[in-house]
């Protein structure tokens, strides 16, 4: 643990709230981090609003909010996860373990979250404040609507919609792989005419990954 506690810049005095942080379900013991990512998650919302109110005066709250959920959301707590090599302190079963549960978006998303909750409960709000807006700062670029908001299916739609009076549709054209490790195909149809396909761990994955092609098509084609 002391790895971690020092990528944290954090001890813990209550060791067991740590161990709690980083046990998943699937190690079958009396506790487990569930509840902590509960509190986890609401006090992350906060900070991260906060940190965006104070950032970013004149955007208008639409804007906030769409920053915000691009930041609070498991593709980027996944990310800061991986920046503190959080799968490899986490307590696993043997058979999630043997899933690739270390390296899980989901898993990881939710052990940050109880870990940042287990860091509220014994230090409080601006401990974890000053971790979290840290691991912001160290870890994005730059933190704003353009650069983090890229919904490509709602652009290829206002694409789509300004240039042929017609939405997008997606079809999933097939899918791979074992259960727990699914791949899923999806082409994007204009106008009765397939512009792209994509690979994507999920139905929502591909879908954006083909829309981000669509969009490079029809602005090419528009040139």
């Amino acid at each position: 643990m002391d790895s971690l506690e020092k990528q944290l810049g954090y001890t813990f005095k209550n060791k067991q709230l740590l161990i709690e942080a980083l046990t998943h379900k699937s190690y079958k013991q009396p506790y487990d981090n569930e509840r902590l990512e509960f509190l986890g998650d609401a006090v992350l919302d906060l900070i991260v609003g906060e940190y965006l109110y104070k950032n970013f005066p004149t955007s208008d709250e639409g804007k906030l909010s769409k920053i915000r959920a691009s930041l609070v959301n498991e593709n980027g707590f996944n990310k800061l996860a991986n920046v503190l090599g959080l799968g490899e302190h986490i307590f696993l079963s043997n058979a999630e373990e043997n899933n690739e549960g270390r390296t899980k978006p989901s898993l990881l998303s939710n052990a940050f979250e109880a870990l940042m909750g287990a860091i509220y409960l014994e230090a409080g709000l601006h401990k974890v404040q000053e971790i979290m807006i840290s691991l912001l700062e160290e870890n994005y670029e730059e933190i704003s609507l353009d650069s983090l908001f890229r919904d490509y299916k709602t652009t290829l739609q206002e694409l789509t919609q300004a240039r042929f009076s017609e939405t997008p549709e997606y079809r999933l054209v097939g899918s791979s792989g074992p259960d727990h490790k699914k791949e899923f195909e999806v082409a994007v149809i204009i106008e009765g005419k397939e512009y792209a396909r994509a690979l994507g761990k999920s139905k929502k994955a591909a879908q954006q990954e083909a829309a981000f092609t669509a969009i490079e098509i029809l602005q090419k084609e528009h040139v």
